[in-house]
């Protein structure tokens, strides 16, 4: 069974801000955000005309996930570099996994 590739992309909205989301076909998603309908995110709503400001593509929905949250955590001007080029979501995801690993630690004792 072939995976499914999940994207992450960010939206700018006309007051300048931005939504972060995942999906598995990104132009699909714009328009269907661009039409503001009930598949749309509320949070949209009204807050057009929208941008597609970035897409990358991640692998697996659980990472997409939580890449996403990561993400939607960060400060503006952070989301703007990471549209720039300026930070990757390789970077993000290095940050991830440390924080994930002293969450967790491993243990070693067998």
């Amino acid at each position: 069974m072939k995976k499914r590739q999940w994207f992450l992309y960010i939206i700018r909205c006309n007051n300048g801000r931005l939504y972060t989301g995942i999906t598995t076909d990104g132009k699909r998603r714009f328009e269907e955000h661009k039409k503001g309908d009930k598949r749309s995110a509320k949070y949209l709503r009204g807050k057009g005309p929208l941008e597609m400001v970035m897409i990358k593509k991640i692998g697996e929905r659980g990472l997409a996930l939580k890449i996403e949250a990561k993400v939607k955590k960060l400060p503006k001007i952070k989301k703007e570099m990471l549209i720039e080029g300026k930070i990757t979501v390789r970077e993000i995801m290095k940050n991830l996994n440390a924080k994930l690993n002293k969450k967790r630690p491993i243990n070693y004792s067998a």
